[in-house]
């Protein structure tokens, strides 16, 4: 007797859950409590385990960092910084990259005058003098030069150069070719048209 009333019940259940199922555009759920869904929205302001929020944290920002350096090595929009943000810097940057500057040579010289600089005789003395002073002076007018005629591209291409697109150009050929960032994206002699 009491065997049937369950099996009785249970087809019941089984019966109404597939009228559930069968009924089109229906949740087939039943409606969680507001209390239940409320304790799962509450978050203590501060944090009880910090060491796991602060760990949490690093990883979300390490994540975030070297999905913005991937984004840079290739030159993505939206990845880059707002100094190199826009067509015209990257104009610039790829007029400055299809060229030879001398500013980029600069570190490896400088390297090689500092070693000759640790020999005391009134020779290498001289030489440091004539390479530093003439390097720089030599970086400085291809710089110049540099700038001239990029300025006359842009002005041709965009209107007029704005305040920052000198500092901008002339910083970046200084810079070695290897740790520019971001990377260029046009070999040396495809100037952009």
């Amino acid at each position: 007797m009491f065997g049937r009333k369950k099996t009785l019940n249970d087809e019941l259940a089984a019966q109404a859950e597939a009228d559930q199922a069968a009924r089109p555009g229906a949740k087939n759920r039943p409606t969680p409590k507001r209390r239940d869904q409320e304790a799962l929205n509450k978050r203590p302001l501060i944090v009880t385990d910090r060491k796991a929020a602060s760990k949490q944290d690093k990883t979300a920002r390490r994540e975030a960092m070297a999905k913005q350096r991937a984004g840079m090595l290739v030159g993505d929009e939206k990845y880059l910084p707002v100094r190199d943000k826009g067509p015209r810097r990257r104009f610039i940057r790829d007029s400055v990259d299809a060229r030879w500057n001398i500013g980029e040579f600069m570190l490896p010289i400088m390297l090689i005058v500092l070693l000759l600089s640790f020999v005391r005789t009134s020779w290498a003395l001289l030489l440091v003098f004539v390479l530093v002073y003439g390097l720089i002076l030599v970086a400085i007018g291809d710089a110049v030069l540099m700038w001239r005629r990029t300025r006359r591209k842009v002005e041709a291409k965009f209107g007029h150069a704005e305040k920052g697109d000198a500092w901008y150009a002339i910083m970046r050929a200084f810079q070695m070719r290897r740790t520019r960032m971001p990377k260029p994206q046009v070999g040396r002699g495809e100037h952009p048209a």
